[in-house]
């Protein structure tokens, strides 16, 4: 277990040496002047997606209602802006985000609209108070509710994927886009508003249908369409039905984080805890470090692919978790360990590529970005960065 103390952005342990905060979220300024040198002249509709093995630059796509990780960049650049108050950083932020908004415009594809607009949108107003980005992000709320079903109680995940399940899917990642709506119904201030309900129900629906008894969760709940009956947990891009995907692991406990910090409800922080601890106990039974294999039933075991980005997610929501149970520091403790270990030559690309990390898995079924760089990772890499800076201050 760890011990240590914590002075100045400092942490001094036996078994994991100096971890100084500053100079990694240094390294992540350094990296992104490096990403923009080299995506000059810019498209800003063109994202950074994945650098694959020996590749030094972004693999780009474009901004659309498709491309999940569109917003993923913009809000990269927001929160180094936050950090270094580069101006070309800014001008860089501004046009990338700018870019988003053709997509809050256009017809909701699919519940990813939450994702891209809570990490470009979101981000921006929370760095600049701009209201044309607050609008735009109520905008999204918007839309992202109409994919709710009442007889059901959750968002659809994947219109397009109905009829391959069976029937209505929730996809574990949803529980992140819930953040927009309870976002925007508190900017709102209104008590007509039902997106807070909304958000709740999901929350409450998934809990009780997406989970094992241990806490670990399917990656995809399918629900009869026409009576809202729970059918049945599958995967999707994790190892089987019966596995723990590490990244959907991830998106649970920072979901469930982030619920309690709306609502206040305590059951939501025992779910997040519980979800947190069967990652953790599982993590130590399957890995030689803090950060985990791709999917931790991999019959592999530690020569399966790991996954740097479900690390960067965990370590970003247990850095607020913490803040909120009595024995919190060992939550703490855990992301400390977690950032540690992503902040060694192991994880960090330094001279190899120009985005941060290494070592993530994003579609392993499907045989896409196995052992790449990956946008997501660094979006929660350097947001986790800032969390523990902040914790410090």
């Amino acid at each position: 277990m760890f011990v240590g103390n914590h002075v100045s952005g400092v942490v001094f342990t036996k078994e994991i040496g100096q971890f100084n905060v500053n100079q990694q979220l240094a390294y992540c300024s350094s990296q992104v002047d490096k990403a923009l040198e080299s995506l000059r002249p810019y498209d800003f509709t063109m994202m950074p997606r994945n650098i694959l093995r020996e590749g030094r630059t972004w693999n780009l796509r474009k901004a659309k209602p498709e491309e999940w990780c569109s917003g993923f960049w913009p809000g990269i650049l927001w929160m180094a802006f936050d950090y270094n108050k580069s101006e070309a950083v800014n001008k860089a932020a501004i046009g990338y985000t700018e870019a988003i908004a053709p997509i809050i415009n256009s017809p909701v594809f699919d519940h990813d609209l939450g994702f891209i607009a809570i990490n470009s949108f979101l981000k921006g107003y929370e760095v600049t108070k701009n209201e044309h980005y607050k609008q735009l992000a109520l905008q999204a709320a918007d839309s992202l509710i109409t994919l709710f079903t009442p007889t059901v109680g959750t968002i659809l995940s994947w219109p397009r994927h109905v009829k391959d399940y069976g029937g209505h899917n929730t996809i574990m990642d949803n529980m992140m886009n819930l953040e927009l709506l309870f976002w925007a119904d508190k900017e709102r201030h209104s008590q007509t508003s039902n997106l807070y309900d909304i958000a709740v129900r999901h929350a409450d629906t998934t809990m009780k249908n997406h989970f094992r008894p241990d806490g670990s969760c399917y990656h995809v709940a399918v629900y009869d369409t026409l009576t809202g009956k729970f059918i049945k947990g599958v995967t999707h891009q994790g190892y089987a039905d019966y596995s723990m995907w590490s990244r959907g692991q991830a998106w649970a406990i920072y979901g469930y984080t982030m619920v309690y910090r709306y609502t206040k409800n305590k059951r939501f922080l025992d779910f997040a805890q519980k979800v947190t601890d069967i990652y953790l106990k599982r993590l130590h039974e399957t890995s030689d470090d803090m950060v985990p294999i791709w999917d931790m039933d991999d019959s592999r075991g530690i020569a399966a692919p790991k996954d740097a980005s479900a690390a960067c997610v965990v370590a970003s929501a247990l850095l607020e978790l913490c803040q909120y149970v009595k024995d919190g520091d060992r939550y703490r403790d855990a992301a400390i360990q977690m950032l540690r270990d992503l902040s060694t030559a192991r994880y960090q690309s330094r001279d190899k590529n120009v985005s941060f990390l290494m070592h993530s898995t994003g579609h392993h079924p499907a045989g896409s970005e196995i052992d790449a760089s990956i946008v997501y990772a660094d979006y929660y890499y350097i947001e986790a960065l800032l969390k523990y800076k902040n914790l410090l201050q």
